[in-house]
């Protein structure tokens, strides 16, 4: 979170860019875009793009990183370089590497690993364009692209982040209010459902009413976000019926 904060971005109730509290900027979402992966996924949040795919399950190697019970999970998050305004490094950075681990972490919940003792299921998210949520935007998009793949899996996962301006919380933080705002709480679930929630960080200056406020706010955006996960798939799959 940084330092400096905003005073003005929240006015008589509406955020900078027009929305309500309780409103998600625009979304659309694309299962298989690509044909090279297994399964993959675009989907955009506001000005935030992400494109995920995945591969597997195939058999691990080298073979002492196999487990004998279940596959191995793996996440790779990415800023493409032009992804925001400076320029991003092409090296894996600290930010990185903790946001792959904690994709894997949201997503390992929802997946039948134990199907597939010995093997990898490799999940690569790539972002294109970043106004915040990035990670949350990638692991809504990775949810995509494994049920695109045909992994075996609880449900679908998906996320979104609330925030804190001035006083109140706010649903789907974007631009400014990612710099400015005073918090701010990701949150993945399994099928939109608060109580399969499995990402839960929190960052800022929070109370306990704030808590529970984002958490009811993210429980009806990512219900939101799992509906529009439901049909994009139902749409892939009657494009691919009607061939």
């Amino acid at each position: 979170m940084p330092q400096e904060q905003k005073d003005d971005l929240l006015v008589d109730g509406e955020r900078v860019d027009g929305r309500a509290p309780d409103e998600m900027r625009d979304v659309a979402m694309e299962v298989g875009p690509l044909n090279r992966p297994d399964g993959s996924a675009f989907v955009e949040i506001g000005d935030t793009r992400i494109m995920a795919a995945v591969e597997g399950p195939k058999e691990l190697h080298p073979q002492h990183l196999q487990k004998a019970d279940r596959a191995l999970l793996q996440a790779k998050y990415n800023m493409a370089p032009f992804s925001v305004d400076d320029r991003m490094s092409p090296k894996p950075s600290r930010r990185s590497k903790e946001i792959s681990m904690v994709t894997r972490q949201a997503l390992a919940p929802a997946v039948k690993l134990e199907r597939f003792p010995k093997a990898a299921i490799k999940v690569h998210i790539e972002v294109l364009e970043a106004d915040a949520s990035t990670r949350v935007t990638g692991i809504t998009a990775a949810g995509l692209a494994l049920a695109d793949a045909g992994i075996p899996m609880e449900g679908l996962v998906q996320a979104c982040a609330v925030g804190k301006l001035e006083d109140q919380m706010v649903l789907d933080v974007a631009g400014e209010e990612d710099a400015y705002g005073k918090a701010d709480i990701p949150v993945a679930t399994i099928n939109g459902n608060i109580d399969k929630t499995t990402l839960l960080q929190m960052d800022g200056d929070i109370t306990a009413a704030d808590v529970s406020d984002g958490l009811d706010l993210a429980e009806k955006g990512n219900q939101k976000l799992y509906e529009m996960q439901q049909t994009a798939l139902k749409e892939s799959f009657n494009a691919v019926g009607g061939e």
